[in-house]
């Protein structure tokens, strides 16, 4: 099998997408060839079968956010898009989109009459006539729950997240924090970090022992976002208790896991994000905002979006008798959603 793999970024060093590139090596273990084409190409280490071909996109363009820069940057990846289609024609027999529905918009009516199958992976819980249109150019879709937008059609397949259980497991040497809590990402209202600050000022005036660190950064769209956050902890006297770091590469994210005795994400339900599973994985108790995970994780690990309901969550997680009585349940959590579980499962749909 040769494979042509879109996505948006390879960089083994990306905060967030940094696990693609786990991903591309374990295609290149079980394909003939692997070409990708990705949006930015960052610092890769790949297999020798495999050829990586960047659109175009650097760090050095986000000014060009606007206006006629705008155009003319969007223009310019259409066009490297199609030229490198005609340079790898005939290169490839099957075609992986992950998350970035545009390509297979730019190309899957060509792909569609050369007969070339086309697997789209998509988790977004919103969709629209676009992501219909994909649907219908694509052979099968892959999301990870049942409340992706994707997961109402007949061709969807519900996969497993591909959480890299090598690289992600305590770190030697690094100590847990008592009465710790983290949370790590891309900081953006959909992470819905306010509603934590509020559950740890809660905690804070009855008295509870409790500390919150926040790893990441904002992208530029966001940082009114970010700095409301950082006004509210400065508003409510919280500095001693919450703590904003940068972002940090992928591979030093088990060392951050490993560090914290609970891994809080409320993202909306009908997506999974990674740093779930990445975090359980190193050890961290996952407390989450997301009911499709209902039925995965115990219960007690599941809580709604309230920062009355979070708080009474935490202080429930913190307990080291419930961290003992819900081991199993996440040892089995975690081996369920493996990168090893994906690749055997991903292959025998494309195959």
């Amino acid at each position: 099998m040769r494979l042509l793999i879109f996505t948006q970024k390879i960089d083994k060093n990306d905060s967030v997408l940094g696990f693609f590139h786990t991903w591309t090596e374990e295609f290149a273990k079980k394909a003939e060839e692997v070409i990708v084409i990705c949006l930015y190409k960052g610092e890769v280490n790949l297999p020798k079968n495999t050829t990586v071909y960047s659109l175009g996109k650097s760090q050095y363009q986000s000014k060009a956010r606007y206006g006629a820069g705008k155009i003319f940057l969007r223009v310019k990846y259409i066009i490297n898009f199609y030229r490198y289609l005609f340079l790898i024609r005939g290169s490839y027999d099957k075609v992986f989109v992950h998350m970035n529905q545009e390509y297979i918009l730019l190309a899957g009516l060509y792909w569609k009459i050369k007969n070339i199958p086309v697997y789209m992976w998509r988790n977004h819980p919103v969709g629209g006539l676009f992501t219909r249109l994909t649907v219908l150019l694509s052979t099968k879709v892959f999301c990870t729950s049942g409340s992706s937008f994707v997961a109402q059609f007949k061709k969807a397949v519900i996969m497993p997240v591909g959480n890299d259980t090598t690289l992600f497991r305590p770190v030697e040497g690094v100590m847990r924090k008592k009465h710790s809590v983290c949370m790590l990402g891309r900081i953006a209202p959909i992470k819905h970090i306010e509603l934590a600050l509020e559950a740890i000022n809660h905690l804070v005036l009855s008295g509870a022992q409790i500390s919150l660190t926040i790893i990441g950064s904002p992208t530029e769209k966001d940082v009114e976002y970010y700095n409301s956050l950082k006004r509210y902890i400065t508003q409510n006297k919280l500095s001693y208790y919450i703590f904003l770091l940068g972002e940090v590469s992928f591979n030093e994210h088990p060392r951050i896991f490993s560090g914290y005795e609970i891994n809080l994400n409320l993202t909306d339900s009908g997506s999974f994000d990674k740093t779930i599973l990445g975090g359980t994985s190193c050890g961290a108790i996952p407390l989450v905002a997301n009911e499709s995970l209902r039925g995965m994780l115990p219960n007690v690990c599941i809580t709604e979006a309230k920062p009355k309901t979070i708080a009474d969550s935490l202080i429930k997680l913190l307990d080291p008798h419930v961290q003992v009585e819900i081991q199993k349940d996440l040892e089995v959590f975690v081996k369920s959603q493996s990168l090893n579980t994906l690749m055997e499962k991903l292959f025998v749909e494309i195959k």
